[in-house]
């Protein structure tokens, strides 16, 4: 998405420019609450560039609004946390066919109290080496603020996680291992007790991209955004 909305605003712009996003996600990933920035010059209206982009943009990426902001704002480090959306069908008759692309079809039954027993387990600051793809330099420390399942009334499980930041695959892991338990494979505490590893495990599997959906980002009040910049450039520890 990232190029595409670059080179799609090169040609509005008829300069180059360098896109800054919230979170970068996971070939597959959907996303309906990204949030970037660009620098252009002060002369360019907002809403102009909206609309002159929807004619220049493929049919699966719509910019919906655009404004200005502080010279302080930075769309991926001044956010103060992310919210995802992960869509599971576990009933008989399957995933709807017009959801198909944004819901994942599981074979098995799966239990909500299950679920949400194991996901509570994960709520808080941890290292969360194990469910994340490791990159040199980086930590793993994230704080995770939420993470809960619901069921439709259509069947579909959507699992609701919010964090401060995520590091790359760490829903998907999480995901991966709760469904695990919510088919009755491993016990409630087990995802809980990959926080101590220091290293990614070989059980703990990956969920399927085209089921995670990142759906908003929250950021602080203006005169805030220097501060929170500054905070999330730290590295963490525990």
């Amino acid at each position: 998405m990232c190029g595409v909305l670059e080179e799609s605003l090169f040609h509005v712009l008829r300069r180059k420019v360098r896109l800054t996003v919230a979170g970068r996600t996971d070939a597959g990933v959907h996303a309906t609450g990204q949030v970037a920035h660009v620098d252009v010059p002060a002369d360019v209206e907002p809403d102009e560039v909206v609309f002159r982009l929807a004619r220049a943009l493929p049919a699966d990426v719509r910019v919906t609004g655009a404004r200005r902001v502080p010279p302080e704002f930075d769309a991926r480090f001044g956010a103060l946390r992310r919210h995802y959306a992960y869509r599971v069908c576990d009933t008989q008759w399957r995933a709807d066919p017009l959801s198909r692309k944004h819901i994942v079809t599981w074979p098995r039954q799966l239990d909500l109290d299950a679920l949400n027993a194991a996901s509570a387990l994960l709520v808080g600051e941890h290292n969360f080496v194990a469910f994340c793809k490791r990159r040199e330099g980086a930590t793993t420390i994230r704080e995770l603020q939420q993470l809960r399942w619901t069921r439709s009334d259509n069947g579909t499980l959507t699992a609701h996680v919010s964090a401060d930041a995520f590091c790359h695959s760490m829903v998907r892991s999480l995901v991966g291992a709760l469904l695990a338990v919510g088919e009755g494979r491993k016990p409630a505490d087990w995802p809980a007790s990959m926080l101590t590893a220091t290293e990614r495990p070989s059980a703990i599997t990956v969920a399927p991209a085209h089921g995670l959906t990142l759906t908003a980002v929250d950021y602080p009040a203006d005169d805030d955004l220097a501060t929170r910049a500054e905070q999330t450039r730290r590295v963490r520890t525990l």
